[in-house]
């Protein structure tokens, strides 16, 4: 594990369904304004293929502005910099968090998976970017926050799957093209699934896709 400082993170989690200790461990990343409670119901679906996983689903390290809910960081200017010092400053809470979680369980990076959803999304997508160490990534209606961010040599290059719907009025469609071409250029093999007709959510068959791509590629 790396030496990160302790997360204040914290939010609802899921034992494995198949009861005892966990094999896997897959970490919801929830949207602006939303919290852990938002993603976590969605671990009895994605237990049926995965029983073995510890499901978990933290609270963003920050209220959200907006008044409800939380935030990775602020969203009051969506240009590529001060997004990129977003996801850099909630950063080495999410990291401390993961370290900590698969010490506690006694897994390994090998074990990890992270789902994310819009600003939990571009978490998911920094945090690939710059370590690379999780056995596989899905994104929903997100983007890449900092294309530009490098890879430390230990780095790996997992597995992702983005997906998105073509009229989402949130995070524009085109965020989709953008992520696949700067996770590809960087080395990351990436499969894409478009929604006709989905707005900012996930649907059925984006879930669906998503048990199908962890199942794949998450050590049984």
């Amino acid at each position: 594990m790396t030496d990160t400082p302790a997360s204040p993170l914290s939010g609802p989690s899921r034992a494995p369904a198949a009861g005892g200790a966990p094999k896997q461990l897959v970490v919801f990343l929830h949207g602006y304004g939303a919290d852990g409670a938002d993603l976590i119901g969605l671990a009895p679906f994605f237990a049926q293929a995965l029983p073995n996983a510890q499901f978990v689903a933290p609270n963003a390290p920050e209220r959200c502005s907006m008044g409800f809910g939380y935030q990775w960081f602020g969203l009051t200017n969506l240009a590529p910099g001060p997004l990129a010092a977003g996801v850099r400053n909630a950063a080495p809470l999410l990291d401390a968090f993961i370290d900590d979680t698969l010490k506690s369980l006694n897994l390994n990076y090998d074990d990890l998976a992270l789902i994310g959803f819009s600003q939990g999304t571009m978490m998911a997508l920094d945090r690939t970017m710059r370590r690379g160490d999780a056995a596989a990534i899905v994104g929903f209606s997100g983007k890449i926050a900092d294309p530009a961010a490098s890879l430390s040599k230990e780095a790996k290059h997992p597995p992702v799957l983005l997906v998105h719907g073509d009229a989402d009025p949130i995070v524009p469609f085109a965020s989709l093209g953008e992520a696949e071409h700067a996770l590809a250029t960087a080395g990351f093999p990436v499969e894409t699934l478009v929604r006709p007709g989905l707005a900012h959510g996930i649907d059925q068959e984006g879930a669906l896709r998503a048990v199908r791509f962890l199942s794949a590629h998450l050590p049984s």
